[in-house]
């Protein structure tokens, strides 16, 4: 077996010290898997982990999800997996089915490839017990953060949207975050690597959104950051990444809250049928369908609207929303069926999900059409 040889360049000494910070808590035996495009980011972060394994103990692989969207790709996959081999790490390709689905080409193939990387994920022999379970790595680096921070605040959806990508999350971890893009470029440069570029990840692509403009991210990416820079005559990213880390702590410590409000909110069968008698004046008559969820209306007014939002955005997501797909609007939708009804009819929000208040009650239900977008109000 073949390995590029040790390096000490600095690019290569920054990603393997953000590495050993973003991991020090695994211990040895502890089952990584890398998510590899063979994009700069990924290719630098697969290379940093092969290198980091024998010190580390760590039981570690690479997956390289094939997407099929594009005439090549899947040569692609196979020659990224013998690269990562002949550094000394354990690979594998897996091709999925992106073509299919709701929302546009982007999140096609991310729901398509966060649903490979979890199988992967899982021990040998399907249900495994968490312990069994590989903990992922994705090399998103500072530069994502700023685009995620950019597209939240154009999204208009609050502080959560603001706060980006977590660093660490259940089974995730993202320890790339604390250096730039550029580093993994050079990362690859100093080891000799040579990245896999995807067309379909600029502005000018392949790939359009719905209304044939570009895609968001790689909008903001090659066009509104190099914009702001120029208009501020600095790299906006590094401060981005600070309000991301900023907002994150008072989103966390909100949610925290706002997770004690929804558990109080809830109601059970028992409360569901006292709420269900509670005759007020400015409620409708019971549905005879059945909720995902209901929740008490008059605890939820009750709360702040900042812990209000929060919880309501967390019923939502139980409900079958996708967050990214939620916005200001819909959070606005929701909250007036709480604090201003006025008898308005049933809220359609995305995933299908349709809240409507009765009886005191807000309950969110399945739509039956599943017209994902929830843009309509009845």
């Amino acid at each position: 077996m073949t390995r590029h040889p040790r390096v000490s360049g600095p690019a290569t000494l920054a990603a393997r010290r953000a590495l050993r910070t973003a991991l020090a808590d695994l211990p040895p035996g502890t089952r990584v898997l890398v998510a590899c495009s063979g994009g700069p980011d990924s290719l630098a972060l697969a290379v940093t982990v092969a290198h980091l394994v024998p010190e580390a103990g760590w039981v570690a692989e690479a997956l390289v999800v094939d997407h099929g969207l594009r005439a090549g790709s899947a040569g692609e996959a196979s020659d990224v997996v013998a690269r990562l081999r002949a550094v000394g790490l354990a690979a594998s390709a897996t091709s999925v089915d992106a073509g299919s689905g709701t929302g546009g080409p982007e999140a096609r193939a991310r729901d398509a490839r966060w649903a490979a990387l979890r199988a992967r994920a899982a021990a040998p022999g399907g249900a495994a017990a968490p312990e069994d379970t590989a903990v992922i790595l994705t090399g998103h680096t500072m530069d994502d953060q700023a685009e995620t921070v950019l597209l939240g605040l154009a999204r208009g959806s609050g502080a959560r949207s603001l706060a980006g990508m977590r660093a660490v999350e259940p089974g995730v971890r993202r320890p790339f975050l604390t250096i730039r893009r550029a580093q993994t470029l050079a990362v690859c440069d100093e080891l000799g690597l040579t990245p896999v570029i995807d067309p379909t990840n600029a502005a000018d692509g392949p790939w359009r959104a719905a209304d044939g403009t570009a895609l968001r991210r790689a909008a903001v990416r090659d066009r509104a950051l190099p914009a702001l820079a120029d208009a501020l005559g600095a790299d906006p990213v590094p401060a981005l990444a600070r309000t991301a880390f900023q907002a994150r702590r008072d989103d966390d410590a909100l949610t925290e809250r706002a997770d004690a409000l929804l558990a109080d909110a809830l109601l059970d069968d028992a409360r569901r049928s006292r709420a269900a008698t509670r005759a007020t004046d400015d409620d409708g008559p019971a549905s005879s369908s059945d909720p995902v969820m209901t929740l008490d209306t008059a605890v939820l007014a009750a709360a702040h609207p900042a812990v209000r939002t929060r919880a309501l955005r967390a019923a939502g997501e139980r409900a079958g929303w996708r967050p990214g797909d939620v916005k200001a609007a819909h959070l606005e939708a929701l909250d007036a069926l709480v604090t201003r009804y006025t008898g308005q009819g049933p809220a359609a929000l995305p995933g299908g999900v349709l809240a409507r208040r009765c009886c005191g009650r807000l309950m969110l239900s399945r739509r039956t059409d599943q017209g994902d977008e929830g843009a309509t109000w009845t």
